[in-house]
């Protein structure tokens, strides 16, 4: 009879309604994420979510720069949010302490991850057309140093493919003094742009091996003499000196894809540790928000 009796005291004082107010929460979300476009806007106006074009800061300030500002900005929106849904909620009465600082946490911690979502959704689009910008225009960078494709490289400021495999060829085809009185060999071709078109297709061929052959390099070699009027040996010293360059070229690209993969590395690791530390700021400035306000409304009905 008492275990009874005591199932339904237990019923009869639990409350109906859920601990979690939505519309605290809601509103802590609105605003940390208001707060997040305005503070991103700032950081873009103040550079530091931009490159210049024209050179300026090496690419590990600017990861740097704006990973900080990142940071700047998740803490604050954070705060800012978890205080409004603490500040909002209803008082719970009849709730022991520790509920009570519970609550407060756990509607700071929706505020936050709720505002999480709308940015992301807001920006995702934005975030990723300016990562497959960057991914692109590396590509067409590569493909133009090591393999001369065609593909147009998607940053206005960076030479295409074809132009960076042109200027290899050019380099290849320049006259020297006497070129006018040099005569083609039997078997090759009678037009320079038959001759340029087989060495872009060796030279692509070789890219995309590794290595170029050493049938095709004295070919190549014979093709060049032929159109310049240079000696061989000075046709296979340019062949030589022109696969050098492109191989120096390969490289350099190589490079900057890998430091620009290690800062988006980075900057991605410290964005990602920056929204954990948010959280929990939004779970804090919670419960500083709910207990502000009980403290106000107790010290306010205490002056009535």
């Amino acid at each position: 009879m008492t275990n009874a009796f005591s199932a339904v005291d237990e019923a009869a004082i639990e409350t109906s309604s859920s601990a979690v107010n939505w519309g605290p929460i809601v509103a802590g979300a609105f605003a940390a994420a208001t707060l997040t476009l305005v503070l991103m806007l700032v950081g873009s106006g103040l550079g530091l979510t931009m490159m210049s074009p024209w050179g300026g800061a090496s690419l590990t300030t600017f990861a740097v720069s704006t990973a900080v500002w990142l940071v700047i900005v998740q803490w604050l929106s954070s705060a800012l949010g978890g205080y409004v849904a603490g500040r909002l909620r209803t008082k719970w009465v009849n709730v022991h302490t520790d509920e009570v600082y519970f609550r407060d946490t756990a509607h700071g911690f929706l505020a936050w991850a709720l505002a999480t979502l709308l940015v992301a959704t807001v920006l995702g689009s934005a975030i990723s057309g300016i990562v497959g910008t960057g991914a692109q225009a590396t590509t067409g960078l590569l493909s133009g140093a090591a393999a001369g494709a065609a593909s147009q490289a998607s940053s206005a400021q960076s030479p295409s493919a074809n132009d960076l495999a042109g200027y290899f060829v050019d380099a290849l085809f320049r006259p020297a003094d006497n070129a006018a009185a040099a005569t083609p060999p039997a078997g090759t071709p009678q037009n320079n742009a038959d001759a340029a078109g087989q060495a872009t297709r060796i030279l692509a061929i070789s890219a995309a091996n590794g290595e170029m052959s050493a049938n095709d390099k004295a070919y190549l070699a014979r093709l060049v003499a032929s159109r310049t009027g240079l000696p061989q040996a000075d046709a296979q010293k340019r062949v030589d000196e022109v696969l050098a360059s492109v191989e120096d070229a390969k490289n350099k690209a190589k490079a900057a894809a890998d430091k620009a993969r290690k800062a988006s590395a980075t900057t991605a690791l410290v964005g990602a540790l920056s929204l954990v530390i948010g959280a929990f700021i939004a779970a804090v400035a919670g419960v500083l928000g709910g207990r502000q306000r009980d403290e106000d409304e107790a010290r306010f009905s205490r002056s009535s």
